[in-house]
């Protein structure tokens, strides 16, 4: 990797990180905290790739974007971002930034992202046009994180929003998935228009179709839980899309089911699911990203102290319980919690006793392994998960014991259960001695209950 690289940061330990990465890897580096000498440097001709911050004490990477574009047409800017919500990667792509990534950012993979820049920058042909001023987003939406995930699906958004192309958007009830729908529709060219929610209850009137269409007037029609649509009203829905005129309205579909076991078992129409799977943005369930449960606590109790609930904020306590929490309803959930911490709390800072007390009767239900889905998979998640809740700290000793113990039970339990109590049944069942599983029923506690029950 070779080429001159501007780094505008204002952090010293990230210009320091970068300089002898890029450095080692062949580039020469000038790195600064001003925008203005930035800015500077750009005019003068130097440098063949940007890597900026967003927020620097004398200017905005995201703003300067068009003007480095106008000085220096087809120079690649990565962008760097502590602002981890879907706002800055959706302006970052209107502004034509080479890439963005958010803070923490990975280094190899910005090493990476550098090398392909530099390489296009070496082979461009013609620089393209420059990009039109940078138009101001405002946006409540909770679409907050900067875990893998998260990132992936701000960027696809980013790339797909003015799209002509159909969205299928699924993922787990409480996930996101219509505020997902909403920034398609809100960052886009099509903000103007309308945005339509069709029910198959509107698809059963005799003029559904075309009283939607009239609605939407080119905007984003978005057909909720497509999967709980009946046969008939899928149907309809096919034929409204082949009719529809051109330009259309924007169509988009949720579902929070597996649309391709459906399929298999025909309850989804084929021509229906392959109308609506131009393109798939998966909304990640909060158990997946624990990291970003701090961030959408923060974001939920700013915005109930703004709406006048009380300015609140979790202690240390609460937040471990918080992030252990399985959080079954997701984001919806964490967010009727919080808001509810926020008029029931007794003083500023919420404590764990007020945590417990507003989760109480919130059943943690487990999340259940998909449809052939391997046994080693689902373990292999619950093992992820568990690590991840430790925060980059090491479990306590003694995990290999802990987890078998975790398998075991359940096992000896439902093996016992499946043979009505019969000891002698159940460990040959399971294949082991019977007065080793007599130990084990020990050990484990486990109650054996006899009665007819023989498989």
């Amino acid at each position: 990797m070779d080429g001159t690289v501007l780094v505008a940061d204002d952090d010293r330990t990230i210009r320091t990180v970068l300089t002898q990465a890029l450095t080692r890897a062949g580039c020469k580096v000038h790195a600064t905290s001003s925008m203005v000498t930035l800015l500077r440097w750009v005019e003068e001709g130097k440098g063949d790739l940007v890597i900026s911050d967003v927020v620097m004490p004398d200017g905005n990477g995201l703003q300067s974007l068009p003007v480095i574009a106008r000085q220096r047409p087809g120079l690649p800017v990565i962008i760097i971002s502590a602002q981890n919500t879907i706002v800055t990667a959706i302006q970052a792509a209107e502004a034509a930034a080479w890439d963005y990534l958010p803070k923490p950012f990975d280094l190899p993979d910005l090493m990476k992202r550098a090398a392909r820049a530099l390489d296009v920058q070496r082979r461009k042909g013609a620089p393209p046009p420059p990009v039109a001023p940078l138009r101001e987003i405002e946006s409540d939406l909770p679409l907050v994180g900067r875990t893998p995930s998260m990132q992936a699906l701000y960027r696809l958004v980013a790339r797909v929003m003015n799209a002509d192309l159909p969205a299928l958007i699924t993922g787990e009830s409480g996930t996101g998935k219509t505020l997902v729908a909403h920034a398609i529709h809100d960052f886009s060219d099509r903000r103007g228009q309308p945005f339509v929610t069709a029910q198959m209850a509107d698809m059963k009137a005799m003029d559904g179709p075309s009283s939607l269409l009239a609605r939407a007037r080119g905007g984003v029609l978005v057909f909720e839980e497509i999967a709980d649509f009946d046969d008939e009203a899928q149907g309809r829905i096919v034929r409204m899309l082949d009719a529809m005129p051109e330009p259309g309205s924007r169509i988009i579909a949720t579902s929070q089911v597996d649309l391709a076991e459906r399929l298999a078992t025909g309850q989804l129409r084929k021509d229906l699911y392959f109308r609506l799977g131009g393109v798939t943005l998966a909304v990640p369930p909060l158990r997946e990203r624990v990291d970003d449960i701090p961030l959408l606590a923060d974001h939920f109790l700013a915005r109930a102290a703004r709406e006048g609930l009380g300015e609140r904020h979790l202690s240390a306590e609460a937040l471990e319980l918080i992030r252990n929490y399985p959080w079954p309803g997701n984001v919806r959930q964490l967010e009727n919690t919080l808001r509810r911490l926020a008029v029931t709390a007794f003083g500023p800072e919420i404590t764990r006793a007020e945590t417990e007390a507003a989760l109480t009767g919130q059943t943690p239900e487990p999340p259940r392994a998909a449809a052939g889905e391997k046994l080693s998979t689902s373990v292999a998640r619950h093992l992820a998960r568990y690590f991840d809740l430790h925060g980059g700290v090491l479990p306590p000793p003694g995990l290999y014991d802990r987890i078998l113990r975790e398998i075991e039970l359940p096992l000896i339990e439902i093996a016992l259960d499946a043979t009505g109590g019969n000891q002698a049944k159940c460990a040959d069942l399971l294949g082991i001695n019977r007065n080793t599983l007599r130990k084990k029923i020990t050990d484990l506690d486990i109650r054996v209950t006899r009665r007819r029950k023989l498989m």
